[in-house]
């Protein structure tokens, strides 16, 4: 299994339009995406990016359609070029990489599944997830045991022979997840992977990809639209608005601390009791500490469940690494962070 690498975005920009480079002044000088269509002509995909994603962990990157997340993730493998900027992975600018070197990185370090499955219609299953192996030369001995391998992980064992036609949507892109991890690149990119499923379908695939990532443990970047997709899927969350990062951290971060009134007109109807974890909402112990203890990773729901079980209205916090107590939770500071009251 390949090791995860992280990946480090700084001041990208992106303009589209054939004087882009002429215009980046003004756009540094704070010309806004408005003015620059107006006046130029030109659209500004990307404006002052910074965004670091450690290695080994989903980062999700959301905004409205519009917002400039499908241009930021294909300025990952360079299928888009930037007018300005960095783009590091694993330390190594693939801005700056000659055409060869880019290549390699696009083949080995980097994996991408589609919305619309992309898949190879007149090629099956097994042929499908073994195909980018095929263009890596590898035999076809290794590539069918490899492929086979990961078309059982994604749950899809005894469809290797079908072809996409005789498949869900769902099924398809388990076939696409499979193509994508059985290349064993370090960076999976997701771009609106999910968009096209059913809700239900959907709710399933992203399990799948949690499942996962506990053993794959890739530095994965999802883009979607779909809040609810983003608080469940990432460890951080990046949030644009016109080719800008309005804000970005944890799920917590962004439930209870929303930056503007268009990042609280996102989170308003978000069930804050199952995103909201029971560290975030938690007191410092005062006198003896209760019997009842949760671990500071459950949810509030889950918290308000058990109390509601145990018939209790207090419960110690507990750090899920060490078992040793870190704060309480009484019923009251729950409800009040689970109705959006009293300051969370």
């Amino acid at each position: 299994m390949a090791e995860p690498i992280g990946i480090e975005i700084r001041s990208l920009y992106k303009i589209f339009g054939p004087e882009a480079a002429v215009l980046m002044p003004k756009v540094r000088d704070g010309m806004t995406k408005a003015e620059l269509n107006e006046r130029h002509g030109h659209v500004l995909g990307l404006n002052n990016i910074n965004l670091t994603m450690p290695a080994g962990r989903i980062q999700v990157i959301m905004g409205l359609s519009g917002s400039g997340k499908s241009t930021l993730i294909r300025h990952v493998n360079r299928l888009i070029d930037p007018t300005a900027g960095e783009v590091l992975a694993g330390g190594a600018d693939v801005v700056k990489m000659p055409p060869e070197a880019l290549r390699e990185f696009r083949r080995h370090k980097t994996a991408m599944v589609f919305q619309k499955f992309a898949l190879l219609p007149n090629r099956t299953v097994l042929e499908n997830t073994a195909y980018g192996l095929e263009i890596q030369g590898i035999d076809r001995g290794r590539r069918t045991d490899t492929a086979m391998r990961w078309i059982e992980r994604v749950g899809l064992k005894g469809f290797e022979k079908k072809y996409p036609n005789q498949l869900s949507g769902g099924m398809q892109q388990r076939v696409g997840l499979a193509r994508a991890l059985s290349n064993d690149a370090p960076i999976l990119l997701m771009d609106e992977a999910y968009s096209a499923l059913d809700p239900l379908i959907r709710v399933d695939m992203q399990t799948v990809l949690l499942d996962l990532q506990k053993e794959i443990r890739k530095t994965v970047v999802f883009i979607t639209h779909d809040l609810d997709e983003a608080l469940r899927l990432g460890d951080a969350i990046a949030i644009l608005r016109d080719g800008e990062i309005i804000q970005q951290g944890s799920s917590q971060d962004i439930v209870l601390r929303p930056a503007d009134a268009y990042i609280e007109s996102f989170v308003r109807e978000v069930n804050r009791g199952r995103v909201i974890r029971a560290d975030a909402a938690m007191e410092p112990v005062s006198g003896e500490a209760p019997e009842v203890s949760v671990t500071g990773d459950a949810s509030l729901e889950d918290v308000a469940r058990l109390m509601a079980d145990r018939r209790v209205t207090r419960v110690t916090v507990i750090d899920p690494a060490s078992g040793g107590p870190v704060g309480m939770l009484a019923m009251e500071s729950v409800m009040a962070a689970m109705t959006n009251r009293g300051g969370y």
